[in-house]
């Protein structure tokens, strides 16, 4: 799978829920109407979306939601999916995650052949944890994590730097990722949904992050590549990797190879933009795949160059409408 640009396509990142038990005031507002069931594609319907991706060359799934592990019978799904792992037909199967639910689930996962989850962690102090997630519990996380590792899984913590509000906790952060074994990816906040004078006060580049960061810590440029769009330094100080996930201040379009499926079936090639495929028509309209392939191809075929996104004063509206929790994260 080649896009017009030349960029071979590898990786789907499959929403299998917008709904989520924390409510993080950059992905969605508090008050949100989730889809009702009867809009969602089935397991089956995601196991067969996926499949038909494996089946074209895909090496990489992550499996996203909002939060995935509150989708009611989730492990069916991975369980499904680590065939293709089984077959070596699929590389890898991740998962991001909230860490709420891992101590469930951990050893689950591990043993339908994930290797490897990113979990979402702005802040270790209860209060502003409380304060981004609204309703979360960060000893329900940093448990989560705890069994995670326990159960064999490589963790890499995701945090997003939000101006004013855990900046200056992120050399901790890093000191305690790296101690505990973990690497750690700060991303920049997006325009993604509702952004107004929040948003806008809540953005902080990395650039900043970096400089303030190397005043404190020997940073050295490393060759070393997920599936992701991280650039990653090595960290003298504590001999760990972090992670710079910079959409808005140094894109990354250049080397895309992603594409997101939500949970509803529509196919969006770009995360900042609004082209999309419909791909649960063709999936619901025939018992084989050859219509399903053919709105991939097609799909492929108008993935753009890049993104849409700024934020500014002078762009107080979306780049998209949609929440992150939407697409999926």
């Amino acid at each position: 799978m080649v896009d017009p640009f030349g960029r071979h396509i590898q990786y789907l990142r499959v929403s299998v829920t917008d709904r989520c038990d924390v409510r993080c005031v950059y992905c969605m507002s508090e008050t949100m109407s989730f889809l009702p069931k009867r809009d969602l594609l089935s397991l089956e319907e995601l196991d067969r979306l996926c499949s038909a991706f494996v089946g074209r060359g895909g090496r990489r799934l992550r499996l996203t939601g909002g939060e995935p592990l509150v989708r009611r019978g989730i492990m069916t799904l991975v369980r499904a999916l680590s065939r293709h792992l089984e077959s070596g037909a699929l590389g890898e199967l991740t998962l991001t995650t909230n860490g709420s639910l891992l101590t469930k689930f951990a050893a689950d996962l591990a043993d339908c052949g994930v290797r490897r989850i990113n979990v979402s962690l702005d802040s270790r102090n209860p209060d502003t944890f409380k304060a981004i997630t609204r309703w979360g519990d960060v000893d329900a996380v940093l448990g989560g994590i705890k069994a995670a590792r326990a159960a064999g899984l490589a963790v890499k913590v995701n945090t997003v730097a939000l101006k004013g509000v855990n900046e200056d906790e992120i050399p901790e952060l890093l000191r305690w990722a790296h101690g505990e074994g973990m690497d750690l990816s700060l991303i920049e906040v997006m325009p993604l949904g509702e952004v107004g004078d929040l948003r806008l006060d809540q953005f902080l580049p990395l650039s900043v992050v970096r400089d303030r960061l190397a005043e404190h810590f020997t940073l050295t440029d490393i060759d070393y590549k997920t599936a992701g769009p991280a650039r990653y330094v090595r960290v003298a100080e504590t001999g760990g990797r972090l992670g710079f996930i910079t959409p808005m201040t140094h894109n990354f379009c250049e080397s895309c190879n992603r594409m997101r499926l939500t949970c509803t079936g529509t196919l969006y090639m770009c995360l900042g933009r609004e082209d999309a495929a419909d791909l649960r028509t063709p999936l619901r309209a025939s018992g084989n795949d050859e219509a399903l392939h053919r709105a991939i191809d097609a799909a492929i075929a108008g993935k753009p160059r890049g993104h849409d996104f700024v934020i500014d004063r002078r762009h107080v509206r979306p780049a998209v409408e949609r929440h992150m929790s939407i697409t999926g994260g």
